[in-house]
């Protein structure tokens, strides 16, 4: 199961371990129990700080527990954690066994103060890239709070428990038996949901920043690359973000950033966040901007105004807000989000194993989502509203020599039915005869393109007709101190290589509108 230069890894990692830990297996006949007993055993033979048991007597089977002696609470998976997941167990194992987290001490002191029982279940799919991070956040918290516990759940282990509770995108999280939560969302902002003075103490920490240089909005490629050449500049410099890394957290593979051959979202995500770390930028996640006030004339302090009432204040502010998945917009989109529509197929693509699906858009991330759709369910359908596939040819091709794949062309979509508690069903209109067709779906997965977001700068800055803040040539806006950048802007491609060097051109321009806005009066005179 670990192959040698595997097991040769995690043994070094679990020299790491100071305390022991014993590893509770409660155990079926299941091939996914022989699975796990030798994933458990493996890893209690490359350390002497593990032990396995097989005596446990968890209602679910097969799963496992992560105990330290003399607690009762412990990370417990319900599953075998390989995949994406692997990485999660190694560190609940080093967690437990007292190696220290990397986070802010202030929100391991926060973790360790809230009050209980809390008990959560996130479920989660091998498959998922965005799993992890939800994980660890959670089993981290269980490692730090006794009276925390949780449970990680494989949907595609537990697959009539995922249809009983509905579960049709992960991850998924319940707290006390209670939807608390899906997506992807960092170990901070859960402590910010429980910690019911979270939002009194960040207004207070933002109000007493000093004002910065240069100050950008958003921590995608365009923000970090701003943030990185800002920084070089010599300029106090800060970023807001609502989720640093943005839309490449939510990518799986990346294959065309210049100089990386290879790379997964989530850790092209990591890189960026650690470039700009590297030039004390002051990183500011989990911050949500209303309201962005220009000055009165160039030279003056831009304000921005943050979701919790906190102000920030910049002589130059970037904008580089990037753009979020388009939504279909018809009735049963919003009510069977997460019950059967979805817009992440790596994600959830596993809870519709041996299904019927269908893939709304046909361009290349429509496509790209069918051909890998068509390896885990029973059967796609692209759905596309225009009269030919937009993607490029080489993927269609793909497409179209799968066995169990259907292309709808020249169809708009009306309606995704349902029956109260799932998806049903997707109903379309042939834009030509006006012919209506219904088909029976188990799960609709959403991939027509990006919206900018740009909603809270209407009235500050100018925007085009499709929302996308207008820029010059420098990155400027219409606004005095105010530039922009990447996907949430009139710059025509929407790629991360193209935010990047959009992100570099503001800071740049920005820099130049610094030396310019404060340089000495000119006595025309002299």
């Amino acid at each position: 199961m670990l192959d040698d230069a595997l097991q040769s890894q995690l043994r070094t990692y679990l020299t790491k371990m100071v305390r022991p830990v014993e590893l509770i297996a409660s155990l079926d006949e299941s091939q996914g129990a022989q699975e796990m007993r030798t994933l458990l055993e493996t890893i209690a033979s490359l350390t002497d700080k593990v032990s396995v048991r097989l005596d446990g007597r968890n209602e679910r089977r097969p799963s496992f527990q992560i105990r330290r002696e003399g607690e009762q609470t412990s990370p417990h998976f319900a599953a075998v954690p390989l995949g994406h997941e692997f990485t999660s167990l190694v560190l609940a194992l080093l967690w437990s066994g007292g190696h220290p987290p990397k986070a802010e001490a202030a929100t391991l002191e926060t973790i360790r103060g809230l009050q209980g029982p809390l008990r959560f279940e996130v479920f989660m799919s091998l498959s998922c890239h965005n799993c992890p991070d939800v994980v660890q956040a959670l089993t981290l918290m269980s490692v730090l709070n006794p009276a925390i516990e949780t449970v990680v759940i494989d949907g595609a282990l537990y697959q009539d428990e995922v249809t009983a509770r509905q579960v049709m995108a992960v991850p998924m999280v319940f707290l006390n038996g209670e939807l608390f939560g899906s997506g992807r969302m960092s170990l901070e902002e859960i402590v910010a949901r429980l910690d019911t003075q979270s939002a009194d103490k960040e207004r207070a920490k933002i109000d007493a920043k000093a004002p910065f240089d240069v100050l950008i909005i958003g921590g995608g490629p365009a923000g970090a690359a701003a943030a990185v050449y800002a920084a070089r500049k010599g300029l106090r410099t800060g970023i807001a973000s609502e989720r640093f890394g943005g839309q490449t957290n939510d990518t799986l593979g990346i294959e065309n950033y210049i100089s990386v051959l290879e790379t997964q979202g989530p850790r092209f995500a990591t890189d960026l966040e650690a470039h700009v770390r590297h030039y004390g930028v002051d990183i500011m996640d989990l911050q949500r901007a209303e309201k962005v006030v220009p000055p009165a004339a160039p030279g003056g302090l831009v304000e921005v105004r943050m979701g919790h009432g906190g102000t920030l204040r910049a002589r130059a502010v970037i904008l580089a807000t990037g753009a979020r998945w388009r939504n279909v917009g018809v009735p049963g989109e919003a009510e069977y989000r997460n019950r059967g529509v979805a817009y992440c197929p790596h994600c959830d693509g596993p809870l519709f194993k041996g299904k019927r699906v269908a893939v709304i858009g046909g361009g290349n991330s429509g496509v790209e989502a069918a051909i890998d759709l068509a390896g885990v369910v029973g059967h796609v359908t692209v759905v596309e509203f225009a009269d030919q596939l937009k993607a490029d040819a080489v993927l269609v091709a793909k497409l179209k020599s799968l066995a169990n794949t259907t292309i709808i062309l020249n169809a708009q979509t009306t309606a995704i039915e349902g029956d109260g508690k799932t998806v049903t069903g997707l109903t379309s209109k042939d834009r030509s005869s006006g012919e209506a067709k219904t088909l029976t779906l188990d799960g609709v997965f959403v991939q027509i393109g990006l919206v900018p977001n740009t909603e809270f700068l209407k009235g500050t800055v100018a925007l085009s007709r499709f929302g996308e803040i207008v820029v010059d040539h420098h990155g400027a806006t219409d606004a005095p101190g105010v530039f922009a950048a990447g996907d949430a802007t009139t710059v025509p491609y929407k790629q991360i290589v193209i935010a990047a060097g959009d992100g570099a051109k503001a800071a740049l321009g920005a820099f130049d509108y610094l030396i310019r806005s404060s340089a000495p009066a000119v006595d025309a005179a002299a």
